[in-house]
């Protein structure tokens, strides 16, 4: 089978990963965490997961007719690490919801107009209108991480999105806009080990990208825009939920949980979405660079 990009993520993996990575990986089970200091050894079981799931569906359910009903308008912004499980995440979020009240905005590389543009000008045309949710997969926050670490844009135009930024998401909230902002983030070895299940899987590999392939390269560059990004836009009106990934099946439900639990809607139950589990999801003193 031809393997896209030749075949460089394999050779990343033989040649390049740290050496620590690379026994990780080749000694782990399927089920296994690498993360040495997640707080589970495995991935949540599948049946634990399903009962748990299917009540929260039904708030999702509740939470959409309420949306619908009452006007209200709801931003989710997904951010990580590539391979943090963002696009799963979302699709559990929108498994059972009506696409013309839940959509989801990826958009692509600005094309030579928009690149001209105010930054967060190609942005706001996707924001909701009333009875809307939209899940932004990835969003304005790549010129705080993507951009700089690939030098896509100057350290002038970095300062001015860190400086217009609070003022910009003040308005969003300011005009009624619930905002939720979510960072995933996964291990070094968890992301080469799936992006090597991608490589080999034809029906992901449309997934990978330069970008992907080169990111891994990167760590430590990413590790720096992560942290700077997290300590510059971690606002009162405008705070981050971290979740560590390492097990998307617990990444999922507390996305899940932590949305159904920053709006008001009707039918909302809080003893059927629970308790978020703080070890694997909270503030941005969660974050720390993990490097196993």
């Amino acid at each position: 089978m031809d393997l896209p990009f030749d075949g460089a993520i394999t050779r990343y993996f033989k040649d390049d990963a740290p050496k620590a990575i690379r026994q990780a990986i080749e000694a782990a089970g399927k089920d296994d965490i690498l993360a040495k200091d997640f707080p589970y050894p495995e991935e949540m079981k599948g049946k634990d997961y399903d009962a748990q799931m299917e009540g929260l569906q039904v708030q999702l359910a509740r939470l959409q007719a309420d949306v619908k009903d009452t006007g209200k308008r709801i931003v989710v912004i997904f951010e990580g690490r590539d391979a943090a499980g963002k696009g799963g995440t979302i699709a559990a979020m929108r498994e059972n919801m009506n696409p013309r009240v839940a959509s989801v905005v990826a958009l692509a590389k600005p094309s030579d107009r928009e690149a001209t543009q105010w930054y967060f000008q190609r942005y706001i045309d996707w924001l909701p209108a009333a009875g809307e949710i939209v899940l932004f997969d990835r969003s304005w926050y790549n010129r705080g991480v993507v951009e700089p670490v690939f030098g896509f844009c100057t350290p002038a135009q970095k300062e001015a999105f860190f400086h217009q930024l609070p003022s910009f998401e003040r308005l969003l909230v300011d005009d009624g806009i619930v905002l939720v902002k979510l960072w995933l983030n996964v291990g070094r070895a968890e992301q080469l080990r799936r992006f090597l299940a991608r490589e080999a899987d034809l029906l992901k590999q449309w997934k990978l990208s330069w970008i992907d392939i080169e990111g891994l390269k990167k760590w430590d560059e990413y590790s720096a825009a992560i942290t700077e990004t997290l300590t510059r836009s971690h606002t009162d009106l405008a705070p981050w939920t971290l979740l560590r990934s390492d097990d998307k099946k617990r990444a999922r439900i507390a996305a899940i949980q932590t949305v159904l639990h920053k709006v008001d809607y009707k039918g909302k139950d809080p003893a059927v979405i629970g308790t978020v589990d703080p070890l694997i999801c909270a503030g941005p003193e969660l974050w720390h660079d993990q490097t196993a």
